[in-house]
């Protein structure tokens, strides 16, 4: 007991952090290895220690000691008894059940394996095993190798993580090197010393518990780099998943920039090209698509149609559903997801744990930023209220139309102009959610503006003008949340966003942390007193996880 410390551990498993400690950060930092945060004001954070949560850090290495001790070094005061036991139980259960290499190999029969004579016959009891698991020899069991992806899901949601020990086909074979590229400024490209160490967790020296996982790192910390260095070490053909269009081209770009791959190794998959290479970049959306609701996925084939000895999987936390479900099929072959952070808003996480593996890496911003490898960036929530008459408008909406008036308040716009005034010499992106008000802002500003409705020709063109530096105002919706490299962007004001998503502050904030001489700096315009800033605070949660503050300051109405 040390009442001086920084952290109280409750007895329904909610953990408590004083935010003036000098310790706070070393007590987030840790604790967010294996708990969730579930609120954060200004004093007092409050954590939840989750199965998922210690799962996925027993996979990445930790252990049921560090964790302990951990908490006993931060607490004010002894912990309870029930939650010592609550996380010795959970980390415990990680890998009493798993999957190993059957001889028959891993695209026929896959070897369970238990820990123990009782865990063996409380599983084969589950609705799990009476289902799935087949008596193999004398004592052993096995699973078809086609249900490997559905053992795992399923043996999750009754409380059994699967170690997945089984091992994976070689797929054809690709020579890829990452090449030292002399840059403009004379140094020479090598992966970063975390890139290395992120890859290398994944990998595990092929051994079979390696080679499929998720990495978890901040927008512009470099994950392409990781997925690179994943085929090099792979060396197989590969199909890269990515959110959109310009994703694909950024990705195919870096490709051909930073590896010995040539334009004949490369192909393009999408709505536009339907090019199947060695390596194969893909949209999520094409694969996905069908002619109607209850009409086939066209283009799954995608998955099947090729040797494919690494599938990576970009912005993992937006895998649909469908995508899902060829996952589940295709467990034989190495899975990389990549992402900056891996809350779904859909609940899912459960089946990315499953279906494309545990964490293996996780690095916070704050890591970065100390050591220079992304910017210093500070976060600020402005608060403008409506006029007189558009809060009446307002309060006689319903709850779903109030947050569409707030997010659209015309304020906003008063705001913007005075913010982009301010940053005269700096390179901005507007971004926001509603169509109309991206266009009144940009028609307002007499700013270029790129949504969903852009041709991709003239998102390039426009994307590129400001990477170049030709322009330094560019008005973006949605499209701009993912994988756009745009490294000379310094300043982001959010006008409008979804419902407090925290993958979206994640991606937007990512927008802007490219390394640069100059710090970065992240504007969310909310309106005060409404619904939409009701979800502020929920977005606020992913920042703040990061290390994060948000300075609050409140705009005079005119």
């Amino acid at each position: 007991m040390n009442p001086a410390n920084p952290v109280i551990v409750q007895g329904d498993g909610k953990v408590l952090v004083e935010t003036q400690h000098a310790d706070f950060d070393r007590a987030r930092d840790f604790l967010a290895q294996f708990a969730e945060l579930e609120s954060s004001p200004d004093l007092l954070h409050t954590y939840r220690i989750d199965a998922l949560s210690l799962w996925n850090a027993a996979s990445a290495g930790m252990s049921l000691d560090e964790i302990v001790d951990g908490l006993r070094a931060l607490s004010k005061f002894d912990i309870p008894a029930e939650v010592l036991q609550n996380i010795q139980e959970t980390v415990g259960r990680y890998g009493l059940v798993a999957l190993e290499p059957h001889p028959d190999g891993p695209r026929t029969a896959i070897s369970v394996s238990f820990a123990t004579r009782y865990i063996q016959k409380v599983v084969l009891r589950t609705e799990t095993g009476k289902e799935l698991i087949q008596p193999d020899g004398k004592r052993g069991h096995k699973i078809d190798a086609g249900m490997r992806g559905m053992f795992k899901q399923r043996l999750l949601l009754e409380g059994w993580p699967v170690a997945d020990r089984a091992g994976f086909h070689a797929g054809a074979p690709l020579s890829v090197s990452l090449r030292g590229q002399m840059k403009a400024n004379g140094k020479t490209f090598a992966p970063r010393p975390y890139q290395v160490e992120a890859i290398d967790r994944w990998h595990m020296d092929g051994a079979p518990s390696g080679g499929h996982g998720v990495v978890v790192l901040p927008c512009g910390a470099g994950k392409t780099i990781v997925a690179l260095e994943a085929m090099a070490r792979c060396g197989t053909h590969t199909l890269v998943l990515c959110n959109n269009q310009s994703a694909v081209t950024q990705w195919i770009r870096e490709i051909l920039d930073k590896t010995t791959l040539t334009d004949k190794d490369v192909g393009e998959y999408t709505g536009q090209n339907k090019q199947i290479k060695p390596v194969t970049v893909a949209t999520y959306q094409v694969l996905t698509w069908r002619r109607s609701r209850n009409a086939d996925y066209e283009h799954l084939h995608l998955f099947r149609d090729h040797d494919w000895g690494l599938l990576v999987y970009d912005e993992v936390h937006l895998l649909p559903a469908p995508v899902f479900g060829a996952t589940a099929e295709l467990q034989g072959t190495r899975r990389l997801g990549l992402t900056a952070t891996l809350v779904r808003e859909d609940g899912r996480e459960g089946d990315v744990f499953s279906l494309v593996g545990p964490k293996r890496y996780d690095l916070p911003w704050q890591f970065l930023e100390k050591r220079g490898f992304v910017a210093e960036a500070t976060c600020y929530e402005i608060r403008v209220p409506f006029s007189r008459r558009d809060r009446a408008t307002y309060e006689d909406a319903d709850e779903t139309t109030k947050f569409r008036l707030a997010s659209e308040n015309p304020a906003k716009v008063d705001v913007v102009r005075e913010l982009v005034d301010r940053h005269d010499e700096d390179n901005v992106l507007i971004i926001g959610t509603y169509l109309g008000q991206l266009q009144e802002i940009a028609d307002e500003l007499g700013l270029p503006v790129i949504t969903g409705k852009t041709p991709q020709k003239e998102r390039d063109v426009l994307f590129g003008r400001f990477r170049r530096g030709d322009i330094r105002r560019l008005v973006v919706s949605k499209v701009a949340n993912f994988a756009i490299d745009l490294p000379d962007a310094n300043v982001a004001i959010q006008i409008s966003g979804s419902f407090g998503s925290r993958q979206e502050e994640a991606q937007r904030l990512g927008r802007i942390l490219r390394p640069k001489e100059r710090d970065a700096l992240f504007y969310t315009v909310v309106t005060a007193d409404s619904k939409e800033q009701e979800f502020a605070v929920k977005r606020q949660l992913f920042l703040t996880e990061q290390g994060y503050r948000y300075h609050i300051r409140d705009h005079a109405a005119k």
